[in-house]
């Protein structure tokens, strides 16, 4: 089977099944599978497929189909300005969470030098990519998944980054290496009777451990905010993601914990998405 018959083929599976840009999601599986670009699939419709190719392709549009996230199937995803690997151990890489690499470019100079924290790295996406872009900061990444500490390994190893990096398989409650210049954390905020009402690709493919925040969408916030307190040093700066609505419970919280709120900003989308605040 030719390429274009195949790209048919999977568009009408996804199609049939309610799958948003089947189009687009069928010439994301193809490219990557084949190793080509967009241009050589549109340029060359008639070029046959092998016997594998195909059997990968229809297996990867079965697992599509059940809503099962494009970057599980591919393996990656872009977040900033680089590619992470990605896999169901880990939380893909949100655009709104590239605010938090925003705010950090913004107060921090490309001379400064200074140790950063991250509290929950997962694919170690905000830390690396941090990293990427100020030469002389040095990053500690934390997370109570082993197996997303080995992702975000992996991810340093690729991006050269390992001589400026360590990470650690530790709870938040029981690490205690260090003082940090600057603190960020992504850590799970959603309440755990609002995860059904998740789409089906995150609900059903994401790992809980990242998504859930406990009964009031909060416990995991309170452990973050408590640690920081410990590990970050005096002026430091604590860069916070949250959930929509939850900008004045976090604001009180680290009030409590003698941080000193500088802003909240707003994401694409006009919601309150992350919080800034120095120890005081």
């Amino acid at each position: 089977m030719n390429i274009e018959n195949t790209l048919n083929e999977g568009i009408n599976i996804l199609q049939k099944n309610k799958i948003p840009n089947p189009q687009l999601d069928s010439e994301i599986l193809l490219t990557n599978l084949i190793k080509r670009d967009k241009k050589h699939i549109i340029l060359n419709p008639k070029e046959l497929l092998n016997s594998e190719q195909l059997d990968k392709f229809k297996s990867l549009i079965e697992r599509r189909k059940k809503g099962e996230p494009i970057a599980y199937l591919i393996k990656k995803k872009e977040f900033w300005k680089d590619e992470f690997f990605v896999n169901n151990d880990v939380l893909i890489p949100r655009p709104d969470t590239e605010l938090l690499i925003e705010e950090v470019l913004k107060i921090y100079s490309k001379d400064k030098q200074l140790q950063v924290l991250d509290i929950g790295t997962g694919s170690g996406c905000i830390l690396l990519s941090i990293l990427r872009e100020r030469p002389n900061f040095y990053g500690t990444g934390i997370d109570i998944s082993k197996k997303s500490i080995n992702v975000s390994k992996f991810n340093a190893k690729q991006l050269n980054l390992m001589n400026r990096v360590k990470f650690f398989n530790s709870s938040v409650d029981n690490f205690k290496i260090g003082k940090y210049d600057l603190i960020v954390s992504n850590p799970p905020y959603i309440k755990i009777l609002n995860l059904k009402y998740l789409e089906k690709d995150v609900v059903n493919f994401e790992p809980e451990l990242a998504l859930s925040g406990g009964l009031d969408g909060f416990s995991k916030i309170r452990n973050v905010i408590n640690k920081a307190n410990t590990l970050i040093k005096k002026n430091g700066k604590f860069i916070l993601e949250i959930g929509f609505n939850q900008k004045n419970k976090v604001k009180k919280i680290l009030k409590e914990e003698g941080f000193y709120i500088n802003k909240a900003i707003k994401d694409y989308g006009n919601n309150d998405r992350c919080i800034i605040s120095t120890k005081i």
